[in-house]
């Protein structure tokens, strides 16, 4: 199947296929005019891709994702574990995106809203008491 019946069925762009072709998660056979040439087997494995990255994982978390969809001797114990990894990760992230919500709210609370020069926020940041707060919070 060629580059764009293989877009079209696993909801990629040709674009997208390419640059997987080229970072080494897919290797797509070239026809004798040199068009790229995808197999039922790449196909499953774009499909793979899509969802693994639909759910968050990054390219280079992908590519092990790969490696352990093509290993015939693969435990699911380490299937778990990769993804156990990532929830902590991302944890992590969800963490640091509430402290900044909060700073956020904090700065947005103290604004007056109005046509005055003088401005919470900007002197907020510049003041370095955020810094602070959230450093001692830690």
């Amino acid at each position: 199947m060629n580059i764009g019946e293989a877009a079209k069925l696993t909801g990629l762009s040709d674009k997208t296929l390419r640059y997987y072709e080229s970072i080494g998660l897919v290797s797509a056979k070239r026809s004798s005019n040199g068009y790229r040439l995808y197999t039922d087997k790449q196909i499953d494995e774009l499909h793979f891709l899509a969802s693994a990255r639909q759910t968050g994982f990054t390219l280079d978390e992908c590519k092990a994702l790969l490696a352990l969809l093509r290993d015939t001797n693969r435990h699911s114990r380490d299937v778990k574990a990769f993804v156990t990894d990532k929830l902590t990760k991302l944890d992590s992230q969800i963490a640091a995106l509430s402290k900044m919500k909060q700073s956020l709210e904090q700065l947005s609370s103290r604004c007056n809203d109005n046509d005055d020069s003088q401005c919470a926020i900007i002197e907020g940041l510049s003041s370095n008491t955020l810094c602070s707060k959230e450093e001692n919070n830690e």
